[in-house]
């Protein structure tokens, strides 16, 4: 019984954990077609994004109701560092290419993730480490050929987007209740967005197309996929979590293979495979460790 319970969280964890990179890499693609067409500025595709995340969240959360009991409704410091990573990223875009920006952000992720974790008193396996380095160095392989010298502006602001995506997500890890977590994360992002709203009025400029796909973003990549994330959390460790992320432009780029019949490469492939075997690497050397400790105990 407790074998099965057991395959049931980690089907629940792989299904969750699968459905949010997917909507992080659409919100990826979403983000970059709004501010590299120059659709819509930075600070109204931030507004737009966050309060689209709070109104379907919200309808959400009235809709399904506290199911389980459980009184979190998110935290100010999470809101914080949401709001500090929407507004960066946005930012950073503006002097950033794709490639360029998801080396730097997904860098910073990994870094901010595992370091925090070690401080907080978590040794890693050596398999760990492993995995961690063959997964990076399969996302470097694959961003390559797109990389360019980012600019001091861009590389600090992606930076700071890192980090703060790596705290949220950390701060997400115990929620019971991921949905009103994350919907009131969202809410609680208001007054700042007013602030940005008054700064940035006078050179705002936005259409039609920009307006979408900031609403899109918002209220489905981001506010739908957030949630997910955070309910994927419970089962994952803090290793875990990190370096499962980079997955995402792997994600993006085989979207484009099946949706816009883009080639399949070798650079690809070889990427893929490097970045899977190294998350194995780490999920696995962490099932081997805590399987090896449970024993030795007994």
């Amino acid at each position: 019984m407790a074998r099965f319970i057991l395959e049931v969280d980690l089907s629940k964890t792989v299904m969750f954990t699968a459905l949010a990179l997917i909507a992080f890499a659409a919100n990826s693609v979403l983000c970059r077609l709004a501010l590299g067409e120059s659709s819509i500025d930075a600070a109204s595709f931030t507004v737009i994004r966050l309060l689209s995340g709070v109104v379907v969240l919200l309808v959400l959360v009235s809709v399904r109701g506290n199911k389980n009991g459980a009184s979190e409704s998110g935290s100010w410091s999470a809101s914080l560092m949401l709001f500090l990573y929407a507004i960066a990223f946005s930012f950073a875009y503006i002097t950033l290419d794709t490639g360029t920006g998801a080396l730097i952000l997904f860098g910073a992720v990994q870094i901010t993730m595992i370091l925090l974790s070690l401080f907080s008193g978590n040794r890693l396996h050596v398999s760990e480490w492993a995995g961690i380095a063959l997964a990076f160095m399969g996302f470097v392989y694959l961003m390559l050929p797109n990389v360019t010298t980012p600019s001091a502006m861009g590389f600090l602001l992606m930076t700071v987007a890192g980090i703060a995506w790596g705290i949220y997500t950390l701060k997400g890890r115990r929620s019971q209740n991921p949905l009103a977590d994350t919907a009131y994360n969202f809410v609680r992002t208001l007054p700042l967005l007013i602030v940005v709203t008054v700064i940035a009025f006078k050179n705002a400029h936005f259409s039609s197309e920009g307006i979408l796909l900031a609403v899109l973003s918002g209220g489905i990549a981001s506010g739908l996929g957030y949630a997910i994330w955070y309910t994927a959390l419970g089962g994952l460790s803090v290793t875990q979590a990190a370096v499962v992320q980079l997955l995402v432009p792997v994600i993006a780029a085989v979207g484009g293979v099946l949706l816009m019949s883009e080639a399949v490469t070798l650079r690809l492939v070889l990427s893929a495979a490097m970045i899977l075997g190294g998350i194995l690497m780490v999920v696995l050397g962490r099932y081997y460790f805590v399987i090896m400790k449970a024993r030795g105990q007994t």
